[in-house]
């Protein structure tokens, strides 16, 4: 028997999309992919080599649950240097990847019928990790008409005695947006009011255009900080997603209670991969600039492409590599076998007939919206937008 737990789960919904990209390339037809959810450029050299001395000079053994302890001390000079955060190798925890840290964070502090709150569209993982922990997640939908920016009136009205954490991530996956440092540091005011958690996730931290700079919740006050546990890692900023490499900073005994739970599951992250994140983040600004200047190019593309098509309407976002077009003006309408009903539907109609792939906006709590990542080349987005601008000329 399956536990219930996990029959509880909700499967993640771009499985059954992945499988029919795939079945198409196979056939030899090309799809032109706006679903992946990850950097389309290769980790930087100069990573890449220390991963390789790291395997010559013997880094192939396990570290310490929490993480090498070089690797904690540069984690410590990113903070201080980067939002004049004070921080020791005691507070910082190394996972295999970010998603770890976020499931060892909510381990550490939700117990059965504990309340997390996460805006929505949020990414749908943080739905199920609340749901395996026991925990509630209490779901608070934002404006699309403000740019989904943090709607502080709807989450205080949310806020109970069994609130225990308040789950954010700016910049934001699927939206694209970067709140406001006025609406976090009223969040912040509102978790030591009430006592609880913010868990800010960062992830996206340096891919932020025109202008804006990230938001570190915790750097906002003293106070706000001895309740935010700060997830981060490598994989977005660096292209290094498949390295595994995620970290956290916070509360002392929260990050303790998170080390000893990671070292009852997977012990300790990659030892090679956290000796070449050390070079990642000491020594890869030129290139973070570099990558973050030509999604800026191609967020700019994309958005008016978007927004000269008939019928699609989309906000500007000013981080990460996605946007979130609302496509509900085709609801109704029809071309061959389509009838476009929800954005599944739209999902599917434009892989069948203008081949490219896109997500499907209810995995993210988006009703009426499909997910488009521009982590591609520019020549890709041309010709998809062309694409996708055709097929949409067809509904009717």
């Amino acid at each position: 028997m399956i536990s219930k737990r996990i029959q509880k789960m909700v499967p993640s919904v771009t499985l059954a999309q992945s499988e029919k990209i795939a079945m198409l390339k196979k056939q030899g037809i090309e799809v032109i992919g706006f679903n992946i959810g990850e950097p389309d450029f290769n980790t930087p050299e100069n990573i890449i080599k220390k991963a390789e001395e790291a395997y010559r000079l013997g880094y192939t053994k396990y570290t310490p649950a929490a993480g090498m302890l070089d690797l904690r001390e540069e984690i410590c000079r990113k903070f201080k240097k980067d939002y004049n955060l004070d921080y020791t190798v005691r507070d910082v925890i190394v996972s295999s990847g970010a998603k770890q840290s976020l499931t060892n964070a909510l381990m550490a502090i939700v117990d059965p019928e504990d309340e997390v709150i996460v805006p929505t569209p949020c990414w749908i993982s943080y739905i199920e990790m609340i749901k395996l922990t026991g925990g509630v997640p209490v779901l608070v939908e934002m404006n699309e008409a403000n740019g989904f920016d943090l709607a502080l009136d709807r989450i205080e009205s949310k806020i109970t005695s069994r609130t225990k954490a308040v789950l954010i991530n700016s910049p934001n996956n699927p939206t694209g947006a970067v709140y406001k440092e006025k609406d976090v540091k009223r969040l912040g005011e509102l978790a030591v009011k009430h006592n609880f958690y913010i868990i800010s996730d960062e992830v996206y931290e340096k891919l932020v255009y025109s202008g804006e700079t990230n938001c570190c919740t915790a750097a906002l006050s003293q106070e706000i900080k001895e309740k935010t546990i700060t997830i981060n890692g490598v994989s977005k900023s660096y292209a290094m997603t498949g390295w595994r490499i995620g970290f956290a900073v916070g509360p002392t005994h929260v990050i303790k209670a998170m080390s000893d739970y990671q070292g009852h599951t997977t012990t300790s992250p990659n030892s090679p991969a956290q000796y070449a994140s050390i070079e990642a983040l000491r020594n890869s600004e030129e290139f973070v600039q570099a990558m973050k200047k030509e999604f800026d190019k191609r967020r700019k593309y994309t958005v008016k492409r978007l927004n000269e098509m008939e019928g699609i309407d989309c906000f500007e976002p000013n981080g990460a590599f996605y946007v979130m077009p609302n496509i509900k003006h085709f609801y109704g309408k029809k071309y061959r076998d389509f009838t476009i009903n929800c954005p599944a539907d739209m999902c599917d109609y434009l892989l069948e007939e203008a081949r490219i792939a896109v997500v499907d906006g209810t995995a993210f709590l988006a009703p009426h919206n499909i997910r488009i990542s521009y982590s591609n080349s520019l020549e890709n987005i041309q010709r998809g937008m062309d694409r996708m601008e055709e097929a949409l000329k067809n509904l009717k």
